[in-house]
C-alpha cells in the first residue's frame, strides 16, 4: 500500500526527478542505431518513421531480462540482414529470425514474441504511424493481450515509441522508491505506475528522461548493494547502509 502523505509523495517524487537530472543530465532515451557508426545513440530522438518506432518496439521486447548491450548487437545484426521494417520480418520464417538475436539470451523465446506482435501489426497493415492516433488505454490494453507483452514492455512501446504519456515502471524504481520510504515494497505495477500519473508534475519528455535517470542511478549507484555515499538522494532516503 502506498504511504498515506500524498503531498510529501509529490513533493519528493519532483525533488528525486530534479535531483537525478541535475547529477546525471539528460539522458536522451530511447536509442536508435546510428547509420554512420552502426550503434546506439543516445539523443532523444522523437521516432520520425514507421521503421524507427518498429526498432524501439523490437528493442522493447529483446531488452527483457539482458543488457542493452546485447540488444544493440541483434538490432545491427537485424538492420544488417535488412529486418527492421515490419513486413520483412513478418516474412522471414521463425527458424532464421531467432539465431540472428542469440545475443539477447532466451533468443528462441523472444523470436516467438516478436512474431506475435508481428501478427497483431499485420492486423493494422503495418502502419505504425496510425498507432499515433489512438487512444493510449485501448491501446495499451491491446498491447497487454499480445503474448510476451507485459506492462513494462507495453509501457515502453507507448512512451519511447509513440510518445504517449505513461510511466515506465521497472526494478530499479521499485528499490529506489522502497529505499526512498516512498513505497513499502509489495504494490503492484499499476499501483507504482498511478503513483507517478497522479503525483509527478512532468510531460511526456520528462516522464522518458525520468525512467532512464531512474535506469542510470540503480545501475551505477542503488545498486542491490548501494554505494550511498555518492548518492545524489542520500539526504532524502529514509534507509541508512
Amino acid at each position: 500500500m502506498i504511504p498515506p502523505d500524498e503531498d510529501n509523495i509529490m513533493i519528493t517524487l519532483n525533488r528525486i526527478y530534479k535531483l537525478l537530472i541535475k547529477r546525471y543530465g539528460p539522458q536522451g532515451w530511447w536509442p536508435l542505431l546510428d547509420d554512420v557508426t552502426h550503434h546506439s545513440r543516445y539523443d532523444g530522438i522523437i521516432p520520425g518513421s514507421d521503421n524507427h518506432i518498429f526498432e524501439i518496439i523490437t528493442g522493447a521486447i529483446l531488452t527483457q531480462n539482458v543488457a542493452w548491450t546485447n540488444v544493440d548487437r541483434a538490432l545491427r545484426i537485424l538492420k544488417e540482414q535488412e529486418l527492421l521494417e515490419p513486413r520483412a520480418m513478418h516474412e522471414r520464417p521463425l527458424e532464421e529470425l531467432a539465431p540472428l538475436i542469440r545475443s539477447t539470451g532466451y533468443y528462441n523465446q523472444k523470436a516467438i514474441k516478436l512474431k506475435h506482435m508481428l501478427e497483431w501489426m499485420k492486423g493494422i497493415d503495418f502502419n505504425l504511424e496510425k498507432l499515433k492516433g489512438e487512444d493510449m488505454s485501448v491501446l495499451r490494453n491491446e498491447l497487454l493481450t499480445i503474448k510476451g507483452v507485459g506492462p513494462e514492455t507495453a509501457d515502453s512501446i507507448l512512451l519511447y515509441a509513440l510518445s504517449l504519456k505513461t510511466f515506465v515502471v521497472d526494478a530499479y524504481t521499485r528499490r529506489i522508491l522502497s529505499r526512498m520510504g516512498i513505497i513499502e515494497g509489495r504494490e503492484t505495477y499499476e499501483e507504482i505506475r498511478s503513483l507517478f500519473h497522479e503525483k509527478f508534475r512532468g510531460d511526456v519528455h520528462e516522464y522518458k528522461e525520468y525512467h532512464a535517470l531512474i535506469v542510470e542511478h540503480g545501475k551505477n549507484v542503488c545498486k542491490k548493494k548501494p554505494d550511498c555515499s555518492v548518492c545524489v538522494l542520500a539526504k532524502q532516503c529514509s534507509r541508512h547502509y
